[in-house]
């Protein structure tokens, strides 16, 4: 048993990093969390993809993508090609992007086939489109997508580090080398993807991330950022206590 001396000293709340400068974006494809989101002031920014649509049940692209953009004309909102042929999917890419001066093209870094998309992604940079380079893991792929990228067109660099942490791997390593290749781009934005906890919001802007895209479940927890953990453990007991009460359990 330890003594009181024994001990260990655990900090009720550890201080946490400021996020200032951090741009925190809206991830998913609802239209109604957007929305809401968008009017609370909470983002400055959107990103979906087809698993996300897939997902929330959207039929129809294009149909979801003008409602959308409609309802935020005034944020970055990125929509993602879906073809594995490159000559279709530079059409894609033209089309998304004629949508709005606020829309930006994902293009994934490979195709299924593990096939580079940089060299067309490199046309579609230089007439100015505005890309999301996604689906990033490692620094290889950051330095080349960095390669391809317009001085003078803005783009996001999107790395799944929450992906790579489920490989067992620390992202935070690979965010921060990826910020300071990016930075011989001055319009390019690194975007920390694949957000798993609130914690990840802290860790981007840690690294010097420009962007963390997140959930609005995650996005709704950052009001617990700093809680003290005493207070929290008692509303934890509460709610096991309050759901035990309503399910109506007996022994």
């Amino acid at each position: 048993m330890l003594t009181q001396v024994d001990r260990p000293i655990v900090s009720k709340a550890a201080p946490m990093p400021s996020i200032e400068g951090l741009k925190l974006f809206g991830d998913g494809a609802s239209l109604a969390d957007f929305s809401r989101l968008h009017a609370q002031g909470m983002v400055t920014g959107f990103t979906t993809n087809p698993t996300l649509m897939f997902k929330a049940g959207v039929k129809d692209y294009a149909q979801f993508a003008g409602q959308l953009i409609a309802l935020i004309p005034d944020m970055p909102l990125s929509f993602e090609v879906f073809s594995d042929d490159f000559v279709e999917m530079e059409r894609q890419a033209r089309l998304i992007a004629s949508w709005g001066d606020n829309v930006y093209v994902k293009i994934p870094i490979t195709n299924t086939k593990g096939q580079s998309s940089l060299p067309m992604a490199k046309a579609l940079a230089a007439d100015g489109v505005k890309l999301n380079i996604t689906a990033m893991l490692t620094l290889e792929q950051v330095a080349e997508a960095i390669e391809i990228l317009a001085d003078d067109t803005p783009a996001i660099l999107s790395v799944f580090a929450g992906r790579i942490a489920d490989t067992g791997v620390d992202p935070v390593p690979v965010m921060r080398a990826a910020v300071a290749m990016a930075a011989r781009k001055p319009l390019a934005e690194v975007l920390w993807a694949s957000t798993r906890e609130v914690l990840n919001v802290f860790q981007a802007a840690e690294c010097g991330c420009h962007i963390i895209t997140a959930t609005p479940d995650i996005l709704k927890k950052l009001d617990m950022a700093g809680k003290d953990l005493d207070a929290l453990s008692l509303d934890t007991v509460a709610m096991f206590r309050a759901d035990a009460v309503a399910a109506g359990f007996i022994l």
